[in-house]
Order: structure tokens, then sequence, then C-alpha cells
């Protein structure tokens, strides 16, 4: 199991959360689904709950804010070596902070904003709390997908503000697809996807992928509990996957990861 005991390098999606409007419910779905199981966060947490796999932190489940913005859905975290740094960086590449950087606890210290195109994640400045602690075994995050229809200005957003370098996966008018690399790190983390398809009233928005061993018997799981179809088990040359969308409507990924043919 691939263990992270340091801070992700500034860029990183270091975590990821949901917005629950059920937090037990959520909780029993995605332990089903992923094999989670729970430790109630410290303090007045409203009953957040940080999913385990093996003991190690893999991703939150937490309450929605007091005024949510749309239907319950997950949050991509990048991480950043100065918080209160990056959220200067996001207004001068137009982006909006849309919750100031605040203090955690000891664990760390985070934000919440959009980029320019509208796309919201956060922000987390790791103190005694990395974020993810496993990543790419069954029930873990293995990629983060953005989801915009401004693929050139996205880009150009996330270079401005954490550096990323990209790969061109495919570069057709039918299907635009570019791997980023967090400055410092020695593989990529995730993609922009120019997604012209969705409907217009569905913003732009980041999608986590969470490894699985069984993409088909995971989405039977997941529809016998409540979850949606979005996208099928297919076969890609990056494994067999499905996007989902859970009880309250929140999509996400599954995928059985491996590397393509010809690749190192």
């Amino acid at each position: 199991m691939p263990i992270r005991n340091e801070p992700w390098h500034t860029g990183t999606p270091c975590w990821v959360d949901l917005e629950s409007d059920d937090i037990p419910a959520a909780c029993a779905f995605y332990a089903r689904l992923f094999g989670w199981s729970y430790e109630e966060a410290p303090g007045d947490s409203g009953g957040y709950a940080f999913a385990l796999l093996d003991g190690r932190r893999a991703a939150g489940i937490g309450p929605r804010s007091e005024d949510p913005q749309g239907p319950p859905a997950w949050m991509t975290y990048l991480a950043a070596d100065n918080a209160d740094q990056v959220a200067g960086w996001i207004t001068a590449a137009g982006g909006i902070v849309m919750v100031p950087a605040f203090d955690v606890m000891e664990a760390g210290r985070m934000l919440v904003a959009a980029d320019g195109a509208g796309a919201v994640f956060g922000v987390w400045q790791a103190r005694s709390s990395i974020g993810a602690q496993v990543r790419g075994e069954h029930g873990a995050l293995c990629w983060s997908e953005l989801h915009t229809r401004d693929y050139a200005g996205s880009k150009d957003f996330y270079a401005r503000v954490f550096g990323y370098a990209y790969q061109a996966i495919s570069d057709t008018d039918d299907f635009r697809y570019a791997g980023f690399r967090p400055v410092g790190a020695d593989m990529d983390f995730g993609a922009v996807f120019e997604d012209n398809r969705s409907p217009a009233e569905v913003p732009n928005y980041w999608l986590p992928w969470f490894a699985v061993g069984d993409v088909d018997g995971v989405s039977g799981t997941a529809a016998e509990l409540g979850a949606r179809t979005l996208m099928p088990p297919a076969d890609s040359d990056y494994g067999r996957m499905a996007v989902l969308a859970g009880p309250e409507g929140e999509p996400f990924g599954i995928i059985d990861p491996r590397m393509p043919e010809g690749s190192a």
C-alpha cells in the first residue's frame, strides 16, 4: 500500500471530502463500497469523520456549510506550503477566494476558492495532518480530474497558481485531455479535461477517482445502495472505469488502474 508520511508537493491533490446532508448514511454507503472504517474528528467538527484504510486516513465525510451552494459534492484539496500566499496567487490569476484561510486546530490551515472558470477547490497547508496518508489502493484516491469548458484558461490558471506542467494525452476537437504534474513530483496526479458535454446548469468541477479492484462489482453494489451510474463500466488504456453518483447525487469515478502498454 503506497503510504505517505511527508507533506505533499504544492499543488498535489492531497485530500478529498464529501459535504453530506446525512453523514451516517454517507459513511455507511462508502464503507460498503470501499471498505472504509471511520474515526470522528476531534473538537466541535459537526460530526466530521475521517475515512480510514488499514488505520490510515484516505478521505473525509462532513456536514454541509450553513448556506450550501448546489447539491452535496466531493471537494478536492490542493496542497500548499503557505495557504495565505496561495490566496493572493489565486486572486491574481483571476480566481475567487470564497472562504479565506483559517486554522483547523493544529491540523493545518485551509481555504476554499474557485478558479477563473468557476470550479471550486480547497487549499490545504499541512501542519500535524498532511491530508491523505494512502493513495492508489482499493478505496483510496488515485486520480483527480478537472472538468472545464475553458480548457486553455483553466490550464493557465493552475500553472500560474501551482506551477503545473502539462502533458497532452489527447488534443483533438473531440477529446482534449492533459495530465498535470505538480512541481517536484515525479508523476502526474490528475488531468484537465475539456468537458463540453455536461448540461449547461452543471458548473465546472473537480472529479475524484478512487481505485478499486472490481469496477463492475463495485458499480453493482453502488446501484443496490441507491447510487446512479453516470458512465457504465468500460475499458480504457488506463484500466476499467466507471463514473457514479452517490445517493446524495455526488459524482465520483472508480477505476482499476493500470499503466498503458509502453509506459514506464
